[in-house]
């Protein structure tokens, strides 16, 4: 009911305006750019200035004659807003226009129908659109707005308006408790590598910023990936392995765009969680795009509207190679810590720095050092090569063996653990004080 699209692109007319007393103007370029990726044809775009909309068509009586006379010259099937309309307003036009009128939202809400691949993220989908849709059943019932008088029709009953009302409620209810399960899932997944200690990193970022070709190049994952908005709706994680960090879970998440409608936000809570319980965000910018500053404040309004504005984040500038002169390189703050990574994840370029500034924002309690082990502890040798820890091995006079590893603290203390060993047992030194190799223990631990 909710996903049938048309057979060819629709030639649609467009309506933008700028608002003098509006906080934040949409982008035309953008709004045809969503135009384009639900599979419509733009034929004209009409624009203008006005100091606030008109409660009854949106747009003055002189711009609704244009806008009449475009839409029967280009024998136009829709006419599309960059704007939030109410139910009233789209009544209007469409009585006044004679053909289907689109806000912004409904605009949004059809391309992510049309994206939608998972159960999850068609209920996602089917929920906004639900809700988005029970306050404008009137457009289509209006004949059955009353009940039907006369002799021997009076009585209760519902009219077509009420029962339909009652079936959204009713769908829109049984969606939630299916979400509701969808979140105690995911929930479940984020204790579980909560408690395997695993680290969460979530790719955050504006519509079409490059997000699921940089996940599909750290990833053996085949994630649809195309030069076109709101290219990536479900969400999809994939085990990486970073340098001495080990497992980590990568997520990919769908764009934000510009005053993302507060229903889509909602609906997609159970998706946008797994960005707010992340360890650490990459928030993927386009590098090349002239907006790029907008573009990253209106990622961070969807970050605090979702609680995640406070967790740790990692810029990354994709797609350097539409810019000249720029080579892949780490931008660091004065404490020498990553702020930033400029890569090409079409090319690429760069991958093996960004890898390396997610290992050391996420494990900052990494550790370098040499270990001196008996020959009977094998066992614990094993672990460290199995965990691909281990630099360097080296066989001392004495025969001792000497590793070097480097790895988080946390990993080193559970590999300790599983052989029932204390790290005071152990003879460690750190890199930067490596003992000589005439066996000389003097600066480290005895074993017990």
């Amino acid at each position: 009911m909710f996903f049938d699209r048309p057979d060819s692109g629709e030639l649609a007319v467009l309506v933008h305006l700028e608002f003098s007393q509006a906080a934040v103007n949409h982008d035309p370029q953008e709004f045809e750019e969503l135009v384009l990726s639900a599979g419509g044809d733009p034929v004209d775009m009409l624009t203008g200035q006005r100091a606030m909309p008109n409660a009854r068509y949106f747009i003055g009586s002189g711009k609704l004659e244009e806008l009449q006379a475009l839409v029967k010259g280009h024998g136009a099937e829709l006419v599309i807003f960059n704007h939030d309309l109410s139910p009233s307003q789209e009544r209007n036009l469409e009585k006044a226009l004679a053909c289907r009128v689109l806000d912004r939202t409904g605009l949004i809400l059809d391309i992510f129908a049309q994206r939608a691949r998972t159960h999850e993220g068609k209920l996602q989908v089917e929920l906004a659109q639900l809700e988005h849709m029970s306050t404008r059943l009137i457009r289509g019932w209006t004949h059955l707005e009353r009940q039907k008088g006369g002799i021997g029709l009076r009585g209760p009953g519902e009219t077509q308006l009420e029962t339909d009302r009652r079936l959204l409620r009713a769908r829109i209810k049984a969606i939630h408790k299916r979400l509701e399960k969808v979140r105690r899932q995911r929930e479940q997944g984020r204790r579980a590598r909560t408690r395997a200690d695993i680290a969460t990193v979530s790719l955050v970022g504006y519509t079409n910023a490059g997000k699921s070709t940089l996940f599909n190049s750290m990833t053996t994952a085949e994630v649809y990936a195309e030069d076109q908005l709101f290219a990536t709706l479900d969400p999809t994680m994939r085990r990486i392995s970073l340098p001495d960090v080990g497992a980590a879970v990568l997520a990919d998440t769908v764009g934000f765009i510009s005053n993302l409608p507060h229903r889509l936000v909602e609906a997609f809570r159970a998706t946008l969680e797994e960005a707010a319980n992340a360890d650490l965000l990459l928030h993927v910018v386009d590098a090349a795009e002239v907006d790029k500053l907008e573009h990253i404040e209106h990622v961070d309004t969807v970050l605090k509207e979702i609680d995640a504005f406070e967790l740790p984040r990692l810029m990354v500038y994709n797609k350097i190679d539409l810019l000249s002169n720029v080579e892949p390189k780490i931008d660091r703050d004065a404490n020498g810590r990553p702020t930033a990574v400029w890569l090409s994840a079409k090319d690429a370029q760069g991958l093996d720095l960004l890898q390396q500034a997610i290992a050391e924002t996420v494990a900052d309690d990494i550790r370098h050092m040499f270990l001196r082990l008996r020959a009977n502890m094998g066992s614990l040798r094993a672990r460290l090569y199995r965990a691909r820890v281990v630099l360097g091995e080296s066989f001392l006079p004495d025969g001792k063996m000497e590793l070097e590893i480097r790895m988080p603290e946390s990993e080193f203390q559970r590999i300790l653990a599983a052989e029932n060993l204390q790290a005071g047992e152990l003879m460690i030194v750190q890199a930067d004080k490596k003992p000589d190799d005439k066996g000389d223990d003097t600066q480290l631990a005895d074993l017990a």
